[in-house]
């Protein structure tokens, strides 16, 4: 084999099943490597180091082998400064730009290490006084100098927790009571180690919360001060001030179950009452909304967004039609945030992990066991599935906390 390159990793590469994942790719790609140096670290803080030459058939397959490591925090080890090319019109990148993952990620510019700002997954990384920073396709401009090619960029992965969440509904013989109790209690501990460290707990919600009668839950941890920002779409927002104003979500009555006479058109009747009250902060404030999800958010301003959608109804006053917009909104609220609690929503829950450093902690709760899958499917590898009944979820939560 002519094409070969010497690269190396530092981390918990053990714990973490870092190393196994990158001999795997070497064999993946039918490539040879050949270990030169490892040592393993001796404590829980000790990082272990891997030194290996790897061996490729051709120019290709040695070139997407490097970029199938570089995710994994394995990097040339004669590397260099990273490659810059200027953005010629705006949106429009040059074909072999770096595409990050939502990994720490530094790149090397006059032979400093910069460590980028901003840290998302598939941006690119804008180069500018000394500075590294994430960028989205769309916000590039003609003129930006962005990284290019594989050389002078190292991603350093997440370790892998020894304490690390992680829930199986039904698994190993426990009851499905004993597994919500204990990932209560342990997400418990994260919004409270979240509020030690003064960041920012954010709820990502879906209408369920309102169908699984969680609006009481959710309600009092707003209250009680432990979410700083609600991500939303229209229909929770709706079907919260339904429930408020009618007793009924989607027309079924949440006090017995029911199908409320004529109550198929209550969504309507709530996002009518909204725009004659002119907002949900102005419904709130005329007394016309005095309880609910929305209620809370308004009372102790905590700021909500809640992102549109083709099939919305309406929508609400607020609702963020255009999705660029949207995704601004959100992405702005994520700013700070120590943990992001994900609750029977899979669109939304994908967005925002698409949004997150890898280092922030996400808890998804979904009684389909598929959600929590499909989220760190698309690359949000620090979310624990909770596969719970979310309005149960939410009332234990809040018992918990308060």
């Amino acid at each position: 084999m002519q094409f070969q390159e010497v690269v190396e990793a530092e981390g918990h590469l053990i714990d973490s099943h870092i190393m196994e994942n990158i001999f795997d790719q070497v064999v993946e790609y039918h490539c040879r490597f050949e270990v030169q140096e490892f040592r393993i670290g001796r404590t829980n803080s000790e990082a272990s180091y891997l030194r290996m030459k790897v061996d490729a058939p051709d120019a290709l397959a040695l070139k997407r082998l490097l970029e199938s490591l570089l995710e994994l925090g394995c990097a040339p080890v004669d590397t260099g400064d990273a490659a810059l090319a200027m953005v010629a019109r705006d949106r429009c990148a040059p074909d072999d730009f770096y595409s990050t993952t939502n990994h720490r990620t530094q790149v090397r510019v006059a032979g400093v290490w910069l460590e980028a700002q901003g840290q998302r997954m598939d941006a690119m990384i804008v180069v500018t006084d000394g500075e590294a920073r994430c960028r989205r396709l769309r916000d590039l401009l003609q003129g930006d100098r962005i990284v290019v090619g594989l050389r002078g960029i190292r991603v350093i992965p997440e370790s892998k927790e020894r304490d690390r969440l992680a829930f199986a509904f039904m698994a190993n013989g426990i009851s499905s009571e004993r597994q919500v109790e204990t990932a209560v209690r342990q997400t418990a501990a994260l919004v409270r180690q979240a509020a030690e460290q003064k960041l920012r707990v954010v709820v990502v919600a879906g209408p369920v919360v309102v169908h699984t009668g969680g609006v009481a839950g959710l309600a009092a941890l707003i209250r009680g001060g432990f979410v700083q920002a609600l991500l939303s779409g229209n229909a929770l927002g709706v079907h919260d001030v339904e429930a408020a104003l009618f007793g009924t979500s989607l027309g079924v009555r949440l006090a017995d179950g029911r199908q409320e006479e004529h109550g198929h058109r209550n969504h309507m009747r709530a996002i009518n009452a909204v725009y004659h009250a002119g907002s949900v902060e102005r419904a709130v404030e005329s007394g016309l909304l005095q309880r609910g999800i929305l209620y809370e958010c308004v009372r102790a301003r905590v700021p909500f967004v809640l992102a549109g959608s083709l099939r919305d109804d309406g929508p609400l006053p607020g609702t963020i039609t255009d999705m660029n917009a949207a995704q601004d909104a959100y992405a702005e609220q994520l700013k700070g945030a120590g943990l992001v609690i994900c609750l029977g929503s899979m669109l939304h829950s994908i967005a925002t992990g698409n949004m997150l450093p890898g280092w922030v902690k996400i808890v998804c709760v979904d009684i389909n066991p598929a959600v929590a899958t499909k989220v760190s499917d698309r690359g949000t590898g620090q979310a624990v599935g909770v596969v719970a009944d979310v309005g149960l979820f939410l009332d234990l939560l809040s018992k918990s906390l308060n």
